[in-house]
């Protein structure tokens, strides 16, 4: 594998340059290199640290853009920090990131006609067209209960008559 000194970026053999910064890619020589997994900010930095941390990953954070006025008016840090792992522990690191969903893996995204049905099968509705619908089907099922509590005590009493 092959990383950009300067963004820390991995690489297959493949490339010879880095897509984000442009910069000449080195071969990996020592298992400790800090690699870099993702960016994050906020809550999902915190989890995604507590999530390293519980699996004893190694991990530093670097920030993009320090974003010191926000910080200050907001009381908390707005900055988007890059997270970079050792080499040795990049596979696990990735494991435990696609675990918790901080990295969207390409196989397990759904595209988007997975996700919708097909317009064959079921038609937009307006607003007061659903509310009908589900008045109606609230109504029936009420209905459907009396019938059956009516039911059963029909039966019963001509149970009781015959005995």
């Amino acid at each position: 594998m092959k990383f950009c000194k300067k963004c820390h970026h991995l690489y297959n053999d493949e490339n010879t340059s880095c897509e984000n910064c442009k910069c000449s890619l080195t071969v990996i020589k020592d298992d400790n290199t800090s690699v870099f997994i993702l960016s994050a900010y906020g809550l999902e930095l915190e989890r995604i640290k507590a999530a390293l941390k519980d699996n004893s990953i190694p991990f530093e954070t670097s920030a993009k853009k320090k974003n010191l006025s926000a910080n200050s008016v907001t009381g908390y840090d707005t900055a988007e920090y890059d997270l970079r792992v050792p080499y040795s522990d990049y596979e696990k690191a990735y494991d435990v990131c696609v675990g918790i969903g901080a990295i969207k893996e390409e196989a397990t995204e759904i595209s988007d006609e997975q996700a919708q049905p097909s317009d064959d099968a079921f038609e937009n509705m307006s607003s007061t067209k659903r509310t009908f619908i589900r008045l109606i089907s609230a109504l029936l099922f009420i209905a459907l209960l009396c019938a059956v509590v009516w039911g059963t005590d029909f039966i019963t009493a001509l149970i009781k008559s015959l005995l």
